[in-house]
């Protein structure tokens, strides 16, 4: 059985969605098939550690687009389906059904599959993932059957999932084998700042930690550091990071990155195959502001990725993406930043509360060269947005009068934009 269709996406997730959305935005009239091996229709991630993990009445609202979406939009959304190779000389797409999928134009968005320890698989009692709904479902119900759990990874989901079962009144240790939190996406001052209030919240969090052994027990798991410290715990999860779902691209010839193994993409999302894009977590693409080819795993990524492979699939010429952002929710703070920590950079604080304090408002400025870099609001996201308009601009003489927070910031940004517009305006005339 074969199928004729103009746009095949393989991959029901965050990009996928965005991709299909935004070729019927742009008029796009065309046979859409979008293809994704989970039973739910395209649903938001980052709520699965935090609203989802809580409670269950939350995962009816977190469907990327409303109920009903695809049918109105005429895309057909084929779900529980595994497309199992793609032949990229011929344009066809084979099911593990049997089917196959003829196509004109083909996006790869087949996201990720969470990392997992060698001696663990997905399917150990009392060991869990999260990556999925039905993963955030699973670790819910052991969640509500238990008093106490252990996480392995001090990253963004693992903080996120320890802070979850914080507030459901869980005792929780945090294991991490660096020497501080969020080593590759935030500065010391943040790391030392945030490790100090995960300790106020009541976790036991240890650092720069060598896990020596995992092994089953009755009624749970017994971890054990190269120490000699040890834990018998009843749920055991393990966050540890992101392993690209490469497998269809490898099979296909498509060229892959060496070093993060996702796909590589140009500027437009083009993989090395003509006919086929990748956008994603699955995807390799050169990003300005690191001076690097990375694969960057963020709600944000994924949708400005499948936005531009979506524009450049019609033959159209897409924005450049947008300045790189990313937010967590945890410990009762809503952390969002702008930019990137690069090396060199320099930071300022903007008010700089206790760790301990019950609902804490700062921001961290990173410059480089002394320009504007990185931006990280604590729960001030209203303040970061108004931060953009600088983004990139000298402010080094101005950083006092920034970081000082009996000014308004409002006041302050448009003083620095007239004082810039003016220099610069004065050296065009020289």
């Amino acid at each position: 059985m074969s199928a004729q269709v103009s746009i095949l996406i393989i991959g029901a997730g965050q990009a996928g969605a965005i991709a299909a959305a935004e070729l019927r935005k742009l008029g796009h009239a065309d046979r859409i098939v979008m293809v994704g091996g989970e039973r739910h229709a395209p649903y938001e991630r980052p709520p699965l550690s935090k609203a989802v993990l809580a409670d269950a009445g939350q995962q009816g609202q977190i469907g990327v687009h409303p109920a009903g979406f695809y049918a109105e939009r005429d895309i057909d959304l084929r779900l529980g389906t595994t497309v199992s190779a793609i032949d990229a000389a011929r344009s066809v797409a084979t099911c593990t059904d049997g089917s196959e999928i003829r196509f004109d134009t083909c996006l790869l968005a087949t996201g990720g599959s969470a990392r997992t320890l060698p001696d663990l698989p997905t399917d150990t009692p009392n060991v869990h993932y999260l990556r999925t709904l039905d993963d955030a479902a699973r670790l819910r119900e052991a969640m509500q059957g238990t008093h106490e759990v252990l996480v392995i990874g001090g990253g963004f989901l693992g903080l996120e999932t320890a802070s979850t079962a914080v507030d459901l009144g869980l005792k929780v240790t945090v294991l991490e084998s660096a020497e501080r939190l969020l080593g590759r996406a935030a500065p010391a001052e943040l790391s030392d700042w945030l490790a100090q209030r995960v300790r106020a919240r009541g976790v036991d969090l240890r650092l720069g930690c060598q896990i020596a052994a995992i092994e089953p027990q009755a009624q749970g798991m017994r971890v054990r550091l190269a120490d000699g410290t040890a834990w018998h715990v009843p749920v055991l999860v393990v966050a540890i990071g992101l392993t690209p779902n490469t497998e269809l691209a490898a099979s296909a010839g498509l060229a892959l990155h060496p070093g993060n193994g996702g796909v590589r993409i140009d500027e437009q999302g083009r993989t090395s195959a003509p006919n086929i894009y990748a956008a994603g977590d699955c995807a390799s693409q050169f990003q300005p502001l690191f001076g690097s080819e990375m694969r960057m795993e963020s709600w944000q990524s994924a949708n400005e990725q499948a936005r531009i492979a979506a524009t450049s699939m019609l033959g159209l010429q897409a924005a450049p993406a947008a300045t790189p952002w990313f937010w967590t929710d945890q410990f009762g703070c809503n952390v969002q930043m702008l930019g990137a920590a690069l090396p060199g950079m320099r930071y300022a604080w903007r008010d700089a509360p206790a760790s301990d304090a019950a609902s804490p408002k700062f921001m961290l400025f990173g410059t480089l060269d002394g320009c504007l870099r990185h931006v990280i609001a604590v729960n001030a996201g209203g303040d970061l947005r108004q931060l953009r308009a600088l983004f990139g601009l000298p402010v080094n003489e101005h950083l006092v009068r920034l970081c000082d927070a009996a000014l308004p910031l409002r006041q302050l940004v448009r003083e620095v934009q007239a004082e810039t517009s003016s220099r610069t305006a004065s050296l065009t005339t020289i």
